[in-house]
């Protein structure tokens, strides 16, 4: 279908592009941008005047929770939700039940995701088989069949020996490992940052060694193997520190941060609301400020929702029973726009953070506006609000923003120039 967006402030932070202009798009592609092609003529022009358009985000941690916890949510669900949120392209870890560790699973996931038509579904493949950290999972026959990154999640390896044999065979075939930083053995047992909220509630904590002891170690074995890492969910300032000197030194390695933890801080604790258990834990302010400060500069490139839907009964349990987890892609947008609206971040920097920068670390087909690709963008208006969960789409209503008045309005988010989602 031939369309035109007319009159649309287009920032394309790939490009460097922010002005307003016009974009149009014929068979799924950006044909052209400002003067319409000759000949050309929209079935469907979309007046966007007072609206951004900007690259469709990218998501690279959402549980869609299919196969195997449909209780949760599912393909149709959350991809439906990420559209709201203003999402085209998104990756979705390997703990599903069974794992994406055979190729039949990961072409099941990808077969639904085509067929529900709601956003890109990039899958992240298990690095071990059954997330064990026991065996090296099939990686060339699971590349093949479309995962586009391998990892494990919290689950760890269950020697530094085999993860080191697994990174150096990864590193041959010059594939991205996904790390999430957190020793087993410094976090069992604990429910929040150790701390003085921790300590008040008489919550066992998590110390921030947790993090840094194992992101240390992985380091080391990252420049020992030279596998191409991604290190997801950094939590603390030191965390940061350690990716930042890593990247000095010339290691092939970028970082994302859940969103949430740019907004909240343990304190957010203080009336043992399960809303807000999240595993890693949510930290000190000290550390949401320098995880701000490595997102403006870069060193993190990265902001995902890492969402997490669960049913209702599984936050109704006392804070220590219940499961860890934010349900928030769909206000993935909204949501960081608070970042904007607090004169923290400049909405290029915003923006890149949201759909290059990810988009790069994963080596995605995403995250840019320019003739040629894939005409993926999200249409948004900057000078309305949206009440979070006045229209919900996810399965999962575990959100602690809910009800909260949030800065901007995703208006339209098209997936090869189709809609997907539309107000």
């Amino acid at each position: 279908m031939r369309r035109s967006i007319i009159g649309a402030r287009v920032i394309d932070p790939a490009s460097g592009l922010d002005q307003i202009t016009d974009l149009y798009i014929e068979a799924g592609k950006i044909i052209s941008i400002g003067a319409a092609p000759t000949g050309f003529s929209a079935i469907e022009s979309y007046q966007a005047q007072g609206l951004v358009a900007a690259p469709g985000l990218v998501d690279i941690n959402v549980a869609l929770r299919e196969p195997g916890y449909s209780h949760k949510g599912n393909i149709t669900s959350e991809t439906r939700a990420a559209a709201a949120g203003g999402v085209t392209s998104l990756c979705c870890p390997p703990n599903t039940k069974p794992v994406i560790d055979t190729s039949a699973i990961t072409k099941l996931i990808l077969d639904r995701a085509r067929e529900v038509g709601n956003c890109k579904v990039f899958p992240i493949g298990a690095l071990s088989k059954d997330l064990k950290g026991e065996q090296l999972a099939e990686l060339i026959t699971l590349r093949d069949a479309g995962c586009i990154a391998f990892g494990g999640g919290l689950e760890n390896f269950c020697s530094t020996r085999t993860l080191r044999y697994a990174l150096e065979y990864a590193a041959t075939f010059d594939l991205t490992v996904i790390l999430h930083s957190q020793d087993r053995d410094l976090a069992e047992g604990g429910l929040a940052h150790e701390g003085t909220v921790a300590s008040f509630l008489g919550l066992p904590g998590i110390p921030e060694t947790a993090e840094t002891v194992a992101l240390t170690r992985n380091l080391l074995l990252v420049e020992q193997s030279g596998v191409r890492a991604h290190f997801s969910q950094l939590t603390s300032a030191r965390g940061v520190a350690l990716i930042a000197q890593a990247q000095a030194c010339g290691l092939p390695v970028t970082a994302d941060v859940a969103l949430y933890q740019l907004i909240l801080t343990d304190e957010a604790l203080i009336n043992f609301s399960s809303l807000y258990y999240v595993q890693p834990p949510l930290r000190t302010s000290a550390d949401r400020d320098e995880l701000r400060a490595a997102v403006k500069s870069g060193v993190v490139s990265a902001i995902s929702s890492h969402h997490q839907p669960h049913e209702r009964d599984a936050k109704l349990a006392p804070f220590g029973a219940t499961e860890p987890g934010i349900s928030s892609v769909e206000l993935l947008l909204p949501l960081a726009l608070t970042l904007v609206k607090e004169g923290l971040l400049d909405l290029p920097t915003l923006l890149a953070r949201l759909s290059t920068g990810p988009a790069e670390a994963l080596r995605l087909p995403a995250g840019k506006l320019t003739i040629g690709s894939a005409a993926d963008l999200v249409l948004f208006d900057p000078t309305s609000f949206t009440v979070a969960g006045r229209r919900w789409l996810s399965s999962g209503t575990n959100c602690p923003f809910i009800s909260h008045n949030l800065p901007a309005t995703v208006r339209c988010t098209l997936v090869d120039g189709q809609i997907s989602y539309q107000t």
